[in-house]
């Protein structure tokens, strides 16, 4: 007779628990128990004792089954772990981290990870094979639109799978934030304006000060007409990847020495600055052509306009020339800082618009939420639970399939809030995305590469690159301790047939199969595989992070961030002036519409997992749970260090520190 003592745990979410009976059964390399009765009745958070009785001993206890059945009422029940103690004292771990619906029958692998080749009983590999072929079936691909990258082939969040939606808390905080919002600019009679804003500080009185988040709003309200805050964005605002460094005007963009001779504060001119390093520039080409929407019956417009940036004596970056077209002539102005001051203002907003698109469409869809989902439904696909990679990367997934589900139905989609609220049609959203996606390459999607594609490596203040380098190295450390505890050398990655198998699907449905992107479609090696997978947990937390939590800062004051321009660009100047400057940029009810978006979309809510922590317990061995701790210091370390640069800042750069960068995609 063998003994075996066992422990059985419920998460600890409220709903975790069941009235329905769940009984176990152990399977070991040398045979089974029989099915054991554990309880009917489960709290959630609390742990099932019990001891299960064998003739003999089992061996290595290699997998348990976890039965689920209902007298009654169907209750589900998540299952958080099993501990297993043999006769011998061995403790076996099985992480389950998974719900039990209906009259069902779960399989857990014991815990450690396990690469293909690793598995040497057979039941292991049939189970390997069976778990893939029913994640295969469950998440399947589909087109959401023509060139883009391929998405979950679900048309709700309702269709989605218990174990990767929304948890409850998180749910219900989510909707009752869009509505409390909503009802909120409702009331105060914002979105029934169908008018102009009556002045600029009309403008502040849209800012949520419910949230108590109104400080970086005020401060942009305050400095949005300046050139040293306009060049500060590039480097520290929503879209910090788009700024590059130009040694060369290209010919569209016909800028010369003398225009800008007064700009650059004498003793220097434009070829010498060029030459030396100090010029940058900003192409938005992407949006040529693309069709503009009407919005409340009046057309809008859409310029894909080009900006020249000089880096100062004083290390600061600011606007020297702006051309709102690609085509240069006598009906495409370049705009300077020397011309009449609403001139220049409206130049510089129709920047702030055309970077608005890029932002949202480009640096925040499709290189964040459009990606991590291709990750997830890759890793869902064909990395079994056991294996260390799934082990590794599914915390970085965590709810992004349910937001952006969320997003193909209220956000992105025809009808939605970007639709609803920005200048350009349904169908050229969906085109500036294929054009984007085109461009794509795996140098841009890797911060050391693409900081040094862009030149951008010795800028001054420029805190998204420095706080992202110290985050990449941080997640490229971990990765590279991860790597080579399971890899032993090149041989064992090149011969993981799920690894290759889980990086072409990502080249095909990700990236649609370009392989002028540089991305790869397999890994040869483990210095390869430690920087593709340092690139992906880059993309879902910190990449994220950067370019999206401060949405709702840099954007609540319109003019620094509009979603549309209603006259069309200016092709001469001296004809600007307040008024026509207010007509020009979103009415109040516009205004409202995005500010409900951004706010929400840079939330803090509730049931959110910082990088570096990871409550589910993937891991077993000693050695990867001692890196999960190494990697978590580090990142306190990186978050002392941007607080205390913070500490004495006017506009302080958080969007990278650890307390405010999330795991995953979630939001």
């Amino acid at each position: 007779m063998a003994t075996y003592k066992v422990t059985v745990a419920t998460g600890d979410m409220v709903e975790a628990g069941t009235n329905n009976s769940i009984s176990i059964t152990l399977v070991g390399s040398y045979g089974e128990s029989r099915q054991t009765t554990v309880s009917f009745f489960f709290l959630p958070g609390k742990e099932k004792s019990l001891s299960v009785h064998c003739g003999q001993d089992l061996g290595p206890i290699v997998l348990i089954r976890l039965h689920k059945w209902r007298l009654f009422l169907e209750d589900a029940w998540f299952c958080k772990d099993v501990r297993v103690t043999a006769p011998n004292g061995t403790l076996y771990r099985f992480p389950c981290y998974q719900w039990l619906e209906g009259v069902t029958t779960v399989e857990v692998r014991e815990g450690s990870g396990k690469k293909l080749v690793d598995d040497k009983l057979q039941i292991l590999k049939e189970h390997r094979h069976r778990e893939l072929a029913a994640r295969q079936e469950a998440y399947r691909w589909k087109n959401f639109a023509q060139g883009w990258p391929r998405c979950l082939n679900v048309d709700s969040i309702f269709e989605l799978d218990s174990n990767i939606q929304f948890s409850r808390i998180r749910a219900n905080n989510f909707t009752g934030f869009l509505i409390f919002q909503g009802a909120s600019h409702f009331l105060s009679g914002f979105l029934l304006r169908r008018s102009s804003w009556n002045s600029l500080d009309e403008m502040r009185t849209i800012f949520s000060r419910t949230q108590g988040r109104d400080i970086v709003p005020e401060y942009v309200a305050k400095h949005w007409q300046e050139d040293d805050f306009f060049g500060y964005q590039f480097l520290n605002g929503n879209n910090p990847i788009i700024i590059h460094r130009c040694t060369t005007l290209p010919l569209k963009f016909p800028v010369t020495p003398e225009m800008v001779a007064g700009s650059l504060r004498g003793g220097t001119d434009l070829g010498k600055e060029l030459q030396e390093g100090r010029i940058f520039i900003l192409d938005y080409k992407v949006l040529e052509d693309i069709p503009s929407d009407t919005i409340h019956g009046r057309q809008q417009y859409v310029a894909a306009l080009l900006c020249l940036l000089h880096q100062g004596t004083d290390g600061l970056l600011r606007p020297i020339a702006i051309q709102l077209s690609q085509t240069p002539g006598p009906h495409s102005p370049i705009f300077l800082p020397s011309d009449d001051e609403w001139d220049w203002l409206l130049a510089k907003t129709w920047v702030r618009n055309a970077d608005f698109y890029s932002h949202q469409l480009l640096t925040h869809l499709l290189r964040t939420h459009l990606f991590g989902e291709v990750f997830a439904i890759a890793t869902l696909r064909h990395l079994p639970t056991c294996h260390p990679l799934f082990k590794l990367l599914m915390p970085h997934f965590h709810f992004t399939l349910h937001i952006n589900t969320l997003a193909r139905s209220v956000l992105i989609n025809q009808g939605g809030l970007i639709d609803k609220g920005s200048g350009v049609t349904y169908e050229g959203l969906l085109l500036v995305v294929q054009r984007g996606l085109e461009q794509v390459t795996y140098t841009s999607l890797c911060l050391p590469d693409d900081i040094r594609h862009r030149g951008m490596s010795h800028v001054p203040n420029y805190h998204y690159r420095d706080d992202g380098m110290s985050l990449w190295e941080a997640i490229e450390s971990f990765v590279t301790g991860i790597v080579t505890f399971y890899y032993g050398g090149d041989a064992a990655v090149s011969g993981d047939t799920e690894l290759q198998a889980w990086v072409m699907d990502i080249f095909t449905n990700g990236f649609l199969g370009r392989t002028s992107s540089g991305i790869p479609s397999s890994l040869q090696t483990v210095v390869e595989l430690i920087k593709f997978l340092t690139m992906v947990m880059f993309t879902c937390s910190a990449q994220h992070a950067a370019v999206n939590n401060g949405q709702y800062d840099l954007g609540a004051f319109v003019p620094n961030a509009p979603s549309s321009m209603h006259h069309p660009p200016p092709s001469e100047k001296g004809r600007a002036f307040l008024q026509h400057f207010l007509d020009t940029i979103p009415e109040v009810a516009t205004t409202a519409n995005i500010l409900v978006a951004l706010i929400l979309l840079s939330s803090q809510l509730k049931d959110r997992r910082l990088l570096g922590q990871y409550p589910e317990e993937w891991f077993t061995e000693a050695e990867p749970r001692r890196l999960i701790r190494a990697f978590q210091g580090r990142l306190e370390e990186i978050r002392d260090q941007i607080e205390e640069r913070n500490h004495l800042a006017e506009l302080r750069y958080n969007y990278l520190n650890p307390l405010e960068t999330e795991n995953s995609i979630s939001i």
